[in-house]
């Protein structure tokens, strides 16, 4: 009985853990899936789970639909305007840059801040990205600025997509953990 406890409180907490990585942009919604199918195939077999593979294929679709999203909104915001792979790429590398920086600067609205502020700096790290990409390549200034806020927009609503699948699949996820 005390362990079906601890083990749902561990599984709540990875859950939660989970959706924070997905904000800075690390592989949480695939931090999820893992754990539905820890639940699926291993504790599922002694009940403590109710996780069952068409709820873990779903979870494992959301996600793959999450980081598709993500994907194509980010990869949209830099090619739309011609922007080079180069700006791209250091589009990607500022955006988890400023997302992790976001984490400690919203710390002192707790949770909602520090999510908030982490989606805002990803998006302006993904606007410098570009621009530097951009002018390292020899383009002027206000066509590096356009790329720069077409990668910054890209970047917001991608996240932002990510993070409704990455919370629908937590909340499935703890859910599961909890009900028997």
């Amino acid at each position: 009985m005390y362990l079906d406890v601890y083990i749902s409180i561990a599984i709540t907490i990875v859950a939660i853990v989970s959706l924070g990585l997905s904000v800075i942009g690390l592989p949480g919604s695939w931090i999820l899936v893992g754990t539905g199918a820890v639940m699926a195939f291993y504790l599922n077999a002694d009940r403590t789970s109710a996780m069952h593979l068409w709820t873990f294929l779903a979870i494992t679709a959301v996600a793959a639909f999450g980081e598709l999203l993500e994907f194509i909104a980010g990869a949209a915001g830099v090619s739309k305007l011609g922007g080079s792979r180069r700006s791209a790429a250091l589009a990607i590398v500022g955006s988890i840059v400023g997302a992790i920086m976001g984490l400690f600067i919203g710390t002192p609205v707790p949770v909602v801040g520090s999510i908030v502020v982490s989606l805002l700096l990803g998006g302006v790290g993904a606007f410098a990205g570009a621009v530097l990409g951009e002018r390292w390549k020899g383009r002027s200034w206000d066509e590096a600025f356009a790329i720069g806020k077409a990668a910054f927009w890209g970047r917001l609503l991608g996240t932002m997509g990510k993070l409704v699948c990455s919370g629908t699949n937590m909340c499935v996820v703890i859910a599961a953990a909890w009900m028997r």
